[in-house]
């Protein structure tokens, strides 16, 4: 058995800076809306701990770093005391299977849901005033319906780089081994990369380097407070999700993985273009992250739909140096074991996804069964 893991790429191991990852299936973070009033559960230390095998590399949810960024109800945070007790069990469920664990810190921005009672009567903020489009699921209903945001001011961002700072700080003393700052899927910072959304014309928009300022000062803070060596970024070029589109999104990708250098980040998390995984083969998305992650000088994790197959790909072809995957480990907690086995795979059920309900969809996932 051991010789068959071995010639699986997936299933080989891999040194991400000072952590020695048994394989390179990283979980990816998934917004389950499961952490009653902003705190995790016990349903949280049960379903991160089904899915840590020795060595193996998780990412948390996404987790809000200030009251203020606490945008969708029930989706969990990290900016008091009491955040970092419940984070703790978790953490140390985790660590208990000698899993690595990081933290990834949030600010939805202007994408954030107003209809609960923590920000009644404070718009959402962000870049612009501009507001994006409702959030409509697969079957066309209408989930959230969003309102204008408020322009945030030089001074403001400021502040707002200091919470992701202190929310790093917290990530650490709740036992997380690094954080993941979250610069993808246009929320905060991803809305100041895109110019589809970004309309400033102060120090913080117009030329590309002016939108990527906000980004690479979170990083630099963050960085600053728990080290450089703990610390990840997830981005989106080629996303549009919510009206968040680049009009060069090669340009943007390319010069937010050649600016992280200057601060020496461990991991650059980038999803690609494609965002549905298929049965064809062809890799015509495949190519879309190369130039990036040959200016990147740190580990480079690829992430968009991914299977078993073109994930191996990626690894032999140096694509990639890590694959996360989503939706695929949340239907399968033992996917490193499927994958190795190439045994067949649970189908996620979407409508579960987001219910909040502490059992189905999220922790009643079947494992394989033992022979």
């Amino acid at each position: 058995m051991e010789e068959q893991r071995e010639q699986i790429p997936l299933l080989t191991t891999y040194k991400m800076g000072n952590f020695q990852l048994a394989h390179r299936i990283v979980l990816a973070p998934m917004t389950r809306f499961r952490s009653y009033n902003t705190f995790p559960q016990s349903h949280a230390v049960l379903y991160y701990s089904q899915r840590t095998t020795n060595g193996g590399f998780l990412i948390a949810e996404a987790t809000a770093i200030s009251p203020a960024a606490q945008g969708f109800r029930d989706a969990p945070g990290l900016w008091s005391r009491e955040h970092i007790l419940a984070w703790k069990q978790v953490v140390e469920a985790v660590h208990a299977k000698d899993g690595i664990f990081f933290c990834q810190l949030w600010h939805p921005g202007r994408a954030s849901d107003q209809s609960f009672e923590l920000n009644i009567g404070h718009p959402p903020v962000s870049c612009t005033d501009k507001p994006c489009s409702p959030f409509i699921d697969d079957s066309g209903e209408v989930l959230f319906e969003y309102q204008p945001p408020r322009r945030l001011k030089p001074e403001e961002i400021t502040l707002i780089v200091n919470d992701y700072r202190i929310a790093a700080r917290n990530a650490m003393e709740a036992g997380f081994d690094g954080v993941e700052i979250h610069g993808a899927n246009d929320y905060l910072i991803d809305q100041f990369l895109k110019d589809q959304v970004n309309d400033r014309n102060d120090e913080y928009g117009g030329s590309l380097e002016n939108r990527c300022k906000f980004a690479l000062e979170v990083v630099e803070a963050v960085a600053n407070e728990i080290g450089a060596d703990k610390v990840g970024i997830r981005l989106s070029p080629f996303s549009n999700h919510m009206d968040s589109g680049d009009s060069d999104p090669e340009a943007l990708g390319l010069c937010m993985a050649k600016s992280l250098n200057k601060y020496g980040v461990l991991y650059c998390h980038m999803i690609e273009s494609r965002t549905e995984a298929t049965q064809d083969q062809s890799d015509q998305w495949f190519e879309s992250l190369v130039h990036m992650k040959q200016a990147f000088n740190g580990t480079f994790i690829a992430a968009g739909g991914y299977i078993r197959e073109n994930g191996n790909n990626a690894i032999v072809q140096e694509r990639a140096d890590l694959i996360g995957y989503d939706r695929l480990f949340l239907a399968n907690p033992d996917l490193p074991k499927r994958f190795e086995l190439d045994a067949p795979l649970n189908k996620y059920k979407r409508a579960t996804f987001y219910n909040g309900d502490p059992v189905v969809g999220y922790t009643d996932y079947p494992f394989l069964k033992d022979d």
